[in-house]
């Protein structure tokens, strides 16, 4: 492969917009029925500990309660989310297992997925830079176009919030997101026709995803006790149906929840509340326990990367 080809197979972006849309891989929103999604492995999950403890308030949490973590009931939890995606009509693929990157199982962290293909993102935490090198080699193994890759600073894929197609919601907190990174980005997008919204966050809440969740095309999980009001009320002039998460909910990732379309949604067991309040409009929650993964600081939503979904 000569250089010219090399660059475009690795950047499909175009400078000053108008980048082609996949064909073959359709993401426009976090709504409609998810039909393959990118999980990471739960053999080579371990709690990295202390040495973790800088980047995540939840971390420092199930630090301090003494918490101890179970391999075994890691795996069996991991198995009945895969489960529920399956039972949803989805395909799961996933990355392979290296022990030395074990969060990759937070699969949406390394990268995420744009209409455009997929961007590559840089993650703040040292311990955790390796992870994209597995995510690039899937995009690469699977046809599926590299958008573009996060130079200017370190961005999370859950800092990345589609809302609408050609709507979304850019959060940072500078640690592990940084503004300079989600500006980046902000201009690649708007130079495409998108809208979007900043949600800078304090470090203590991670990423936007722990707070504002799509759950249907007009429906979403927001915890409006951490969430701006500028933002709650963007979201409302989108016509955006706002189904409220406790603060309790949402400190161990309970509004962090998966659209999987067709009116369902995957969730935890911990999110009784929400889980009612979601059931009570009509929506079809699955509810796996996954404490294993969420004392480590990650939920659900940030455990996936959609691949492709049907239109809404």
């Amino acid at each position: 492969m000569d250089a010219t080809n090399q660059q475009s197979h690795l950047q499909s972006r175009r400078d000053g917009g108008g980048t082609e849309t996949m064909s073959d891989w359709y993401l426009k929103s976090e709504t409609g029925p998810l039909r393959d999604v990118l999980l990471g492995p739960a053999e080579s999950f371990r709690w990295l500990g202390l040495e973790n403890a800088e980047y995540s308030s939840l971390v420092r949490d199930t630090l301090r309660r003494g918490r101890v973590f179970d391999k075994d009931l890691a795996l069996t939890q991991h198995a009945e989310m895969v489960q529920a995606y399956q039972q949803a009509g989805t395909t799961c693929h996933f990355l392979p297992v290296d022990n030395n990157t074990p969060y990759q199982v937070y699969a949406r962290d390394s990268s995420f997925m744009t209409p455009y293909g997929a961007v590559i993102c840089q993650m703040a935490n040292p311990r955790r830079r390796g992870e994209y090198a597995p995510a690039l080699r899937f995009y690469l193994e699977n046809n599926i176009p590299v958008y573009d890759m996060v130079s200017a600073g370190s961005f999370e894929g859950g800092d990345f919030n589609i809302i609408k197609p050609g709507v979304a919601l850019i959060g940072y907190t500078d640690h592990r997101s940084e503004s300079v990174a989600a500006h980046q980005i902000a201009d690649w997008f708007i130079a495409e026709g998108w809208e979007i919204k900043f949600a800078p966050i304090d470090p203590f809440y991670v990423h936007i995803d722990l707070m504002v969740c799509m759950l249907t095309e007009n429906c979403a999980a927001v915890c409006l006790e951490t969430t701006e009001e500028d933002i709650v009320d963007w979201l409302r002039q989108k016509n955006i149906e706002i189904i409220p998460a406790t603060f309790e909910e949402t400190m161990t990732l309970g509004c962090n929840v998966v659209a999987l379309g067709n009116e369902k949604v995957l969730s935890t067991l911990a999110a009784k509340d929400l889980n009612q309040k979601m059931r009570a409009i009509g929506l079809d929650v699955y509810d796996p326990d996954m404490t294993m993964f969420t004392w480590a600081g990650g939920g659900v939503h940030c455990m996936c990367q959609p691949l492709r979904r049907d239109a809404d």
